[in-house]
């Protein structure tokens, strides 16, 4: 008894030192922050679910959920150690390695390169959410035309050859981008300029939907697009506040700039409908409040609080306009995916060019030329690499698979073809199944002269 006392003894300086490493107030956030973002991937799906019309609402909610399913295995198997683990000399600058292929060597100590404070698992899992949501954005360009396998082999692929290396440019300690000095707080780049890109690829790879007057239909369910866009919103404090790696002064400004850029942005967006059509509309007001999210995603830890309402009232407007030009140009972005997340994006990515200050994060930069100039170049290269290799990736999968669905099954809906499912049924149809057709209901009339009820 004595011995082992002396031994507990002799280590406990030891167990102390080690979990002196990881803060617990660090980790709190960060994992809470994961739980946050995970909730974004869902109410996207609501928010594009509500959007489209509604025999394609099931099948356009599906496109997100199951990113959630397919990146997420890959995240773990071999997209985290490609985004984040050192590269083989040289090569670090553009690319991860494999040392953390399957998580390994991924566990509860901290990863100081990454985020010293932390277990390196708790860090993997909230980039895990990332990695997740950023594919899904994409869907809202290919909507009500896109087979559902075509979509997961690209999903599967774009995660892996697409936005692991970017994240890997402006976020790994080696990066390019980040060596340069490129800010980007929490994915105006790695997340919505890349998928933006993507999806502006795929609405011309995959052309038009049929039998539509003008490239834009009306929402089917607007309650589910502001009820998205409410978890969009509340994901979102996750989503820049936990970037902050750490419970501290720097979560605190991005969580309060998370507020107030997408309020000013609903705000700007609001009256701007408001002067030109006499009314605020829901979808409206959510949109607003999206475009604010996203503008204000790659500043909220660089800037103040008075500028993040400069920076989503001007991003909103900027979105308002480029959602009004797209039907003039003939071009089926269904939910105006670049419109809003690529603009938006751009907007607030050069404006923390601007306007980002030493004195909320002394890591960041003070606004300059020379910081916007750096900013643009972050941008280009983003654009360029996303859509070149999103335009390869669609034509080999569309090689393999076919990208678009039958025509017939366009006309009668994807909910149907693509998932077997509808979004609304009838009383009938709940209690006894699918409405017959014509021919299995003459089959069962003589039947049904006989049936007790």
């Amino acid at each position: 008894m004595k011995k082992l006392s002396f031994l507990l003894l002799a280590a406990a300086p030891a167990l102390a030192h080690a979990s002196e490493k990881i803060d617990t107030g660090d980790t709190a956030l960060l994992l809470v922050s994961a739980g946050l973002v995970m909730l974004m991937t869902p109410g996207l799906a609501f928010f594009y679910g509500g959007l489209v019309r509604s025999k394609n609402a099931v099948h356009t909610m599906n496109l997100s959920i199951v990113c959630m399913a397919i990146v997420g295995v890959l995240w773990a198997l071999v997209g985290y150690s490609v985004a984040f683990s050192p590269g083989a000399g040289p090569l670090d600058r553009v690319l991860g390695g494999l040392s953390w292929a399957g998580l390994a060597g991924v566990g509860d100590a901290p990863e100081p390169s990454l985020a010293a404070t932390v277990p390196h698992s708790a860090f993997m899992l909230f980039q895990a959410m990332f990695a997740v949501i950023t594919p899904a954005l994409i869907s809202g360009a290919v909507v009500e035309r896109m087979r559902m396998k075509a979509y997961v082999l690209f999903v599967a692929l774009w995660s892996l050859v697409v936005y692991a290396p970017v994240a890997h440019w402006v976020w790994a300690p080696g990066g390019w981008l980040r060596n340069l000095g490129v800010l980007d707080f929490a994915g105006g780049t790695v997340v919505h300029v890349n998928a933006a890109t993507a999806a502006l690829v795929a609405a011309i790879v995959l052309g038009r939907r049929r039998g539509l007057r003008t490239p834009t239909v009306l929402p089917h369910n607007v309650p589910f697009a502001i009820l998205g866009m409410g978890l969009l919103w509340f994901g979102w404090l996750g989503f820049n506040g936990g970037s902050a790696l750490g419970a501290n002064a720097l979560a605190s400004t991005a969580f309060v700039n998370t507020f107030f850029a997408p309020a000013a942005a609903a705000a700007a967006w609001g009256l701007a409908e408001l002067v030109l059509h006499g009314k605020i509309s829901g979808v409206g007001l959510a949109s607003g409040a999206v475009a604010g999210m996203v503008a204000i995603t790659p500043a909220a830890g660089f800037v103040k609080p008075s500028a993040s309402l400069v920076l989503g009232g001007a991003a909103a407007l900027a979105s308002f306009a480029a959602v009004r030009i797209r039907p003039r140009l003939g071009l089926d972005d269904a939910l105006d995916v670049f419109a809003v997340h690529g603009v938006a994006a751009t907007f607030g990515a050069l404006l923390t060019g601007l306007l980002a200050s030493k004195a909320v994060n002394p890591a960041g930069a003070d606004g300059s030329l020379l910081l916007l100039a750096k900013q643009a170049l972050g941008l280009a290269a983003t654009m360029a690499f996303s859509g070149v290799l999103s335009f390869g990736l669609l034509k080999l999968v569309g090689a393999i698979t076919p990208l678009r669905v039958d025509e017939q099954d366009e006309w009668s809906g994807l909910d149907q073809s693509e998932a077997g499912e509808r979004a609304y049924i009838t009383a009938d149809e709940s209690s006894f199944g699918a409405a017959p057709t014509p021919v299995e209901s003459l089959a069962a009339a003589p039947q049904a002269k006989h049936s007790p009820a």
